[in-house]
Formats: structure tokens, sequence, C-alpha cells
């Protein structure tokens, strides 16, 4: 099976880069949707990141990749609770995917073979401290969608059906792509992203000869092309793990409050859910450039990513949200 292209190979889409670069430094963001054109990498940086991610500390053998032992689900029935490194799970959830294979069921090969009402986790549990992906996310069926809001609200997964009364833990990164001429996403799933960032096709001719080459190097000289670009990804990783420690030593003025909330009035953003996702992925940001102190810098380069999904529409406004969203932050930050 041939690994991942690397993240750091792929050519251009920076916004998109660093958009999950900021909720692999702080998974409290809320995940990133991605919408653009067909064949932009929206896909392949998602599973490139995979490659990237730090591992993490977790409970051999857990469905739900705890990390102590007194977190692991009694249904889980392990006998040895012994933590070992795993990779961080990134877990794709298919359009046609059921219910049950979302949120798990009745193990039907236990049922029948050993009378045993025993619980199969499902795609939610995978995803718990990690990533749930979805490609297409526009296309996703209401019930699904319901399913998840629900989900990502509460960071807990309830199945109480055939007989069974199962919680555990589903707090995950969600990660969704598409194109926006299938189809909007509804409000209440659009909300839940923490990050909004467009990708379209480059333009330059240079840039597209650059991802042939590289795509190209990728598929018929793979051991030259992931020696080189692994030291790139290698390094990326040892700079989240970085911006990880100092995120909880960054100093936050007040100030710098009071210009995010002003910010997010300016702009008619609905709720209060703009505001903390602008502090959170500033302060991921100022972690990432190795700053000790956010400044109006970093919120004004967050902005766009942060709020441009959350405004009202305007059908008067041609502009877009990204121009408004930019427009405002020089009106209120200079």
């Amino acid at each position: 099976m041939m690994t991942p292209f690397p993240f750091s190979a792929i050519v251009g889409q920076e916004e998109m880069k660093q958009a999950m670069i900021l909720t692999a430094i702080d998974a409290s963001i809320g995940g990133v949707l991605v919408f653009g054109d067909r064949g932009t990498g929206k896909s392949t940086a998602v599973r490139a990141l995979a490659a990237l991610l730090p591992p993490i500390k977790a409970i051999k053998g857990c469905p739900v990749n705890s990390a102590a032992a007194k977190d692991v689900p009694d249904w889980a029935g392990l006998v040895s609770k012994r933590a070992h490194q795993m990779p961080t799970p990134v877990v794709d959830l298919p359009l046609g995917a059921t219910e049950d294979r979302v949120t798990g069921a009745l193990d039907i090969e236990k049922a029948l073979t050993k009378g045993e009402k025993a619980f199969q986790p499902g795609l939610l549990a995978r995803a718990n401290r990690g990533y749930l992906y979805i490609d297409e996310v526009n296309l996703l069926e209401d019930h699904i969608v319901d399913l998840l809001l629900d989900v990502a609200q509460s960071g807990e997964n309830v199945v109480e059906r055939e007989g069974l009364s199962i919680r555990h833990p589903a707090r995950f990164v969600l990660v969704g792509s598409g194109n926006p001429e299938e189809g909007e996403l509804r409000p209440q799933l659009l909300d839940r992203f923490g990050l909004s960032v467009e990708v379209a096709s480059p333009k330059e001719v240079a840039t597209r000869v650059e991802v042939i080459k590289r795509r190209d190097a990728f598929e018929n000289d793979n051991a030259a092309f992931m020696l080189r670009w692994q030291a790139e990804d290698a390094t990326i990783r040892d700079r989240i793990l970085t911006a990880r420690k100092s995120l909880t030593k960054l100093k936050t003025p007040e100030k710098m409050l009071t210009d995010v909330a002003e910010l997010c009035l300016a702009l008619g953003s609905d709720g209060l859910r703009g505001e903390l996702t602008l502090l959170k992925a500033a302060r991921a940001y100022a972690a990432w450039r190795d700053d000790t102190a956010l400044t109006r810098a970093h919120i004004r380069d967050m902005a766009p990513m942060a709020l441009r999904h959350r405004l009202r529409r305007d059908p008067l406004d041609e502009a877009g949200s990204g121009t408004r969203v930019a427009r405002t932050v020089e009106e209120v930050l200079g």
C-alpha cells in the first residue's frame, strides 16, 4: 500500500494547509471546511495530514482510543489495559454510510454464534481523539447531519436501540470538503466548523507544472520522493509539538479580546462562536509563529478563515463574504 502524498509537498493552497495545521495545534478550534473546485488537493491534504500528525498515547485495543485505563468503557471487555503509542486516527465517513455504521450497533455475529448482546463500535468511536473526514459533505444525508450535530455538541455518542444502552466519548476534529456547485451546507452544520477555506485551481502555468512534476515523481520514483519530503513533514510535526507547548504560555492582552469582539460585532456574525473560534485560531497561529503574545496581526490574518462562513447572507453584496470580512477587518483593526 502506497503511503499518502506528503503534506509539505502539496503545491500552494497555503490557507488550507495552515487551517489544518492550526487544528493540529489546538483541536478545540473545531475543524475545517474546505470548499472549492474538483482536483485542487482537498482530499490529498486530509490524507497527508494523517501521516503528519504526532502520535497519541492510548490503551492498546481500546475501541475509543482512551488515554487512560480508567476511561476504557466496560463494554470493550479489555483484559490488558497497557498503553502504547498509536497514530492519530483519521477516519473517513463515506457518503452512503448507514447510521449503524456511524454510531455503532449490535454485534450480529456474537449475537448469532454466542447468544451475547455485544456492541460493535462505529466510525465515531474510531475517530475519538482524532479526525473525522467527510468528502462531499454538502451531499450528506439529513439524518446523518442531525446525528453529527448532536455528537459535535455533546462530545458523546449515545446508542439506545436493539436492547443496547451505550455511551462513549466522541471528540474529534471534523474536516469536510466539497464543491459548492453541488449544493450548499445546512447552516447548523456549517456553524460547527471552526475554520472555513476556499480553494481554487492555480492560474499560473509554472505552479501547474510543479504540481504535475511532484505527482509524477510520487508515482514513479516514490522512494526518493518520500525521502525528500518526509524530512519536511518531520519539521512541521516538530513545530506543531512546540506550538502546543508554547500555547499554554502565550500572553493574551485584554485589548486583543476587545478587538475580537468588536470585529465580530461589526461583521454581524451569528452567536458568540465566532469570537471564541477567532481567538483560538489567532492564538494557535501566534504559537505556530513562535510569538510570545497575541497581536492584531494574528487576529487580522485569521479573521477570514474563522468568520467568512458565519456571516448572514446579503443578496445585494456581490463581493462575497471573504471580501466583506477583509473590508471590515481594515475598518475595525486598521
